[in-house]
């Protein structure tokens, strides 16, 4: 380890080893594309998918993240099954160049005395998995979420097929941020004046999802797969609000891209307005749906439109 990474607040260090670990694991879920042996399996639906990009990419991700922080919490959403074969999935992410700026990544001081101990890591190595295996590359991310004291720290997003419809671009792209210190990896750029851009699921509608989207009175909804890939489009300016009112996604899912558009000054909530917790012992689930503003949008507005109804039909 350099002499820079022992003088930088822990926060950054691990925001910045993610950045490396979540490149890494994008590789992984390209190469498995590309020899076309996926190995899908249903997990408690068919849609519900895991395929061997998902395993593989959260056996380097854990395992790697163990070597460099092992008193932390990680928790990854393929399970601990996952994670028994530890033989030659350590990737180390000093040895990537994405992790030798780590000592530029801003940390406010409230969280540079953050320890080891306190950090829970949540993990999704491949959010978008549906859209994966349709050829929906797009929407696919890899998602390493920080939370300490029960709220979203820092988090990454990697975005593996960036520019993959552009033919001979370099492909990929990680965005990566700490709540009250910096993002990096791509401007953050305002949604269009004058219009309601929405964004939400395109696999789990239901009538409530639908009320729900239909009271912030959108001009347009884009239906997209992978929490972290709607933030995405909160980020580049391509939607205004993120409506789920259902209770289909994960924490994994949520605390990366919640970090990242909050250290962007953005807001994400529950359906309710409620804050989401990330203790190491809180259920998976995010049972009570999400709401997320893009920065300079009002949150307290959008949530006022959410009817009672939908709020009464997500328990806690």
């Amino acid at each position: 380890m350099s002499v820079a990474a022992h003088t930088t607040p822990l926060l950054s260090r691990v925001v910045g080893y993610s950045v490396a670990i979540a490149n890494n694991a994008g590789r992984i879920i390209r190469d498995i594309m590309k020899r076309g042996e996926l190995g899908i399996v249903e997990k408690e639906s068919a849609r519900d998918l895991q395929t061997e990009a998902d395993r593989a990419a959260q056996r380097s991700i854990i395992t790697s993240l163990q070597k460099c922080f092992p008193k932390s919490t990680i928790i990854g959403e393929e399970g601990e099954d996952e994670v028994k074969d530890l033989s030659g999935q350590v990737f180390d992410p000093s040895s990537d160049s994405s992790s030798s700026s780590i000592s530029s990544i801003a940390c406010p001081p409230q969280l540079t005395t953050v320890a080891e101990e306190e950090l829970v890591i949540w993990v999704d190595p491949l959010d978008g998995t549906a859209e994966y295996t349709q050829g929906l590359l797009d929407h696919v991310t890899v998602l390493i979420g920080i939370a300490s004291g029960g709220k979203a720290v820092g988090g990454v997003i990697h975005q593996p097929y960036y520019n993959y419809q552009n033919p001979g671009a370099e492909l990929g792209r990680t965005i990566w941020g700490i709540v009250g210190g910096s993002v990096g990896g791509m401007p953050i750029v305002a949604p269009p004046e004058g219009k309601v851009i929405v964004t939400t699921t395109r696999s789990h509608s239901s009538s409530t999802v639908n009320d729900a989207v239909a009271a912030v009175s959108p001009t347009e909804v884009l239906r997209v797969g992978g929490a972290g890939h709607k933030v995405m489009l909160l980020l580049e300016g391509k939607a205004h609000v993120y409506v789920f009112a259902s209770p289909g996604c994960k924490k994994w899912d949520t605390c990366a891209p919640q970090a990242i558009l909050e250290a962007a000054g953005g807001v994400l909530t529950d359906i309710k307005g409620d804050p989401i917790p990330y203790h190491a012992t809180v259920a998976h689930r995010n049972s009570t749906g999400v709401l997320a503003s893009a920065a300079g949008q009002d949150h307290q507005a959008f949530l006022a439109k959410i009817p009672q109804h939908v709020k009464d039909n997500l328990k806690a």
